[in-house]
């Protein structure tokens, strides 16, 4: 399934214990209500608290034989109004939301001023930033690099390298677009790069990705701006 949700409210993509409000929580939640069985869903991200998705990917497998419609339209009328299944479509058993992406895609709004009908989807950097110098550090970004001086610890990964194919800085109206597309992403990644863009030099991202160090104190961006934006697959 694809799904659509505004973070906000949400400690996260992930299941939590104790009662803690997850996105996939409320998935699986509604599930059993609608099939009657317990269900386990996958994600294609764990998105972290506060962060949002327009093309999150999740999959699971079921022995109920209800309609796709039918099912997609059940969870819908009861999941809360701000997680939403944009579709619902049968695959191969091997599918896997998480193993089986060959890429992933976020995109990062950024304000240059404290709009208050922005602030649950855009973080707030007072500018104006110059997109020429924003775009010189992403341009450091593109490739496989180690990113582990930009990823908090406490990730299950084996590995903190990553491919980058795209990294590029826009303005669009009253804010700038950050869009970001890598094989692999690592916790909290894309937030410390946006705040990698608007704070260090191309020099200084460079070191850090050949040393796995930084040579500064560096914050990630607010997670209200990040959007997981799309996943690729095999078609």
């Amino acid at each position: 399934m694809e799904v659509e949700y505004d973070g906000t409210s949400f400690f996260g993509w992930q299941r939590q214990p104790g009662g803690i409000v997850t996105v996939q929580g409320e998935l699986e939640r509604v599930l059993f209500r609608v099939l009657q069985e317990d269900v386990s869903i996958v994600g294609a991200g764990r998105t972290d608290r506060g962060v949002h998705a327009r093309g999150q990917v999740a999959s699971f497998a079921t022995g109920s034989g209800m309609p796709l419609d039918r099912l997609r339209h059940a969870m819908n009328c009861l999941l809360p109004e701000e997680v939403y299944v944009r579709s619902l479509r049968e695959v191969p058993m091997e599918f896997h939301a998480r193993f089986s992406a060959l890429w992933r895609q976020y995109r990062y709004t950024l304000a240059e001023e404290p709009f208050p009908l922005l602030r649950r989807f855009a973080g707030v950097h007072r500018g104006p930033h110059e997109l020429a110098a924003l775009n010189a550090v992403a341009d450091v970004m593109v490739g496989e690099h180690d990113f582990a001086a930009f990823s908090r610890s406490g990730s299950d990964t084996k590995t903190t390298m990553c491919a980058v194919t795209h990294a590029v800085w826009r303005r669009s109206g009253e804010v700038l677009m950050f869009d970001i597309r890598a094989d692999r992403f690592l916790r909290s990644m894309v937030r410390y790069l946006v705040s990698a863009s608007i704070t260090m030099q191309p020099g200084e991202v460079f070191d850090a990705l050949q040393t796995g160090r930084l040579g500064c104190q560096l914050k990630p961006a607010d997670p209200a701006g990040l959007v997981l934006w799309e996943v690729g697959y095999e078609v």
